[in-house]
């Protein structure tokens, strides 16, 4: 019997991160999370420059509120943070020398405040003793209970932190279209060919 002739590499693309690109789960968190905040920062924006008005309501009403993306984002970035750990060794190398430094700082930092955001804001809903009520569930207790220190830290560093990220979101997506324009290869890990 004849051997079978060897199959070419597959093209399709791979579920799980490779040294030459990241994967479909990965890709999927990170444009599905890219989505979420891209939205919480219109809704959030709107509020801030336009104010509580009918028109405001009814473009926030075409997606998730302020409250379920923030469920939403802690969870997919607890989510996204051990797919990550488990494909630790087999993603894409990291650029070298002080740029590679700077793009793990970066990351890490996006996931510490993806976290910490959303957590925040489930500290205050503790802290003000009102609770929180998600998708019909008391996932939050109200216990008429307020507690001043929760509610401060929260009020203090929810917001800050908030545009802290934003900063630190368009400095990744300007190095992205760098790395783009570049075609040096990078974007298209992440992006696609």
């Amino acid at each position: 019997m004849r051997p079978a002739p060897a199959r070419p590499p597959s093209t399709t693309f791979r579920w799980a991160d490779t040294p030459a690109r990241y994967g479909l789960i990965s890709r999927g968190f990170h444009w599905l999370m890219a989505a979420l905040l891209i939205w919480q920062f219109l809704i959030i924006g709107l509020w801030q420059g336009v104010g509580d008005t009918p028109w405001v309501r009814a473009v926030t009403a075409l997606g998730p509120f302020h409250v379920t993306i923030g469920l939403y984002t802690i969870t997919l970035v607890t989510l996204r943070a051990a797919w990550a750990a488990a494909m630790r060794h087999r993603r894409p190398p990291g650029a070298p020398g002080w740029q590679g430094r700077a793009a793990r700082l970066i990351h890490g930092s996006l996931y510490a405040l993806m976290f910490t955001i959303p957590a925040l804001g489930l500290l205050r809903a503790y802290g003000s003793g009102k609770g929180q009520v998600q998708w019909d569930h008391q996932l939050i207790p109200a216990t008429g209970i307020e507690i001043p220190w929760m509610i401060s830290l929260a009020d203090a560093v929810h917001g800050e932190a908030s545009w802290l990220m934003a900063v630190l979101i368009l400095g990744h997506t300007g190095v992205a279209v760098i790395h783009g324009l570049k075609r040096d290869g990078v974007l298209g890990r992440m992006a696609g060919r």
